[in-house]
């Protein structure tokens, strides 16, 4: 006989599926809303500090450029100054040295020697030797007493003292000294107090025109120090703004981290969810199928009437071959006759 599996309607397992997780499951979307919710605002927050930062940045970059500026302005007006001190110093080096040859000038119209050797001024030493040369020159020229021995003597002292010139002149020209003239003493004296006086005051002009420089250089130097100050206040804010920026991205990555472990932990569930309502449909189906759905029990079945040797087709069972339908078929079959007929050829 067939058998009829028939089963009671009743709630289906994913609905019971979801019943039963529907706390835990809430609780989870809660969290993760609350934790998304917190990352957008903790996003917001680093974003902000970077903007913060980033216009402390551009700030200080611009008050740096102006301080470059400023700083190239100074050194300009310091080289500018340096060449006046220059030019002061070959003032004073230039008076210092006329005042030396007024000094020992004086001392030689004095009748006094220097005591210490090699201190005679180079304009006065130059000064005496193109006088010897002149003097010397002027003898060979003039005197015709002269033997042959005693101008080869005036040739060679001539050649001394004109290579102790040519010596002599570059440190000369070096300090812009004065040619004087040994024979009139008095003459060069207040020749040389003049020039020894200019040479003072060229080097007074040179420090006033040194000093208006550096007073021009002073509010330079205010407004670098004030450019400077305000580019390191700039800087000390932009590095707070990144270090805030890089705590909250840091506690971002933290938060992040917990939000994947629930969404892993939701999507495990959810899988979870699936297989059991996948497993109980499969088991559902599989208790609705007739016996001639089910391969397993067709080929039981075939295995069974193999092993019992007999095949009975329509649903007849082997008893019901000895029935009297059965009978009368196979006596009819007996008594059928053969012959002729007539009619038909």
């Amino acid at each position: 006989m067939n058998q009829v599996v028939s089963l009671k309607k009743g709630p289906s397992l994913a609905s019971l599926v979801k019943d039963e997780q529907k706390g835990p499951d809430d609780d989870l979307r809660t969290r993760l809303h609350a934790m998304e919710t917190k990352i957008r605002r903790m996003k917001d927050q680093r974003n902000s500090f970077n903007e913060d930062a980033r216009r402390a940045a551009d700030s200080r970059n611009a008050l740096q450029e102006q301080s470059k500026e400023i700083r190239e302005s100074i050194k300009e007006k310091l080289d500018e100054q340096k060449k006046v001190r220059d030019q002061a110093q070959i003032c004073k080096a230039r008076r210092d040295e006329i005042q030396n040859q007024i000094r020992e000038l004086i001392n030689q119209n004095r009748g006094r020697k220097d005591e210490a050797k090699g201190t005679k001024s180079v304009v006065i030493e130059l000064s005496e030797t193109i006088n010897e040369i002149e003097k010397i020159e002027n003898t060979m020229m003039t005197d015709g007493r002269l033997i042959l021995e005693t101008e080869n003597k005036l040739l060679k002292k001539l050649k001394v003292l004109i290579s102790k010139r040519d010596k002599l002149m570059p440190a000369v020209k070096d300090f812009e000294a004065i040619n004087i003239d040994i024979g009139d003493m008095d003459g060069s004296i207040k020749l040389l107090k003049s020039e020894a006086d200019k040479a003072h005051q060229e080097m007074i002009d040179f420090h006033k025109q040194a000093d208006l420089i550096w007073e021009d250089v002073k509010p330079m130097l205010a407004e670098r120090d004030f450019l400077r100050a305000e580019a390191d206040r700039f800087h000390l804010a932009y590095v707070a703004h990144r270090e805030s920026a890089n705590e909250v991205h840091e506690n971002m990555k933290e938060l992040i981290g917990q939000v994947n472990e629930i969404r892993d932990e939701m999507k495990a569930a959810e899988e979870e969810r699936l297989k059991v309502i996948k497993d109980h449909n499969q088991s559902v189906k599989d208790a609705l199928k007739l016996p001639s759905e089910d391969e397993g029990m067709a080929d039981s079945l075939a295995s069974q009437l193999i092993n019992s040797g007999s095949l009975t087709l329509g649903g007849v069972l082997t008893g019901d071959s000895k029935s009297p339908v059965a009978k009368n078929i196979k006596g009819k079959k007996q008594s059928r006759k053969l012959g002729t007929t007539r009619g038909r050829k």
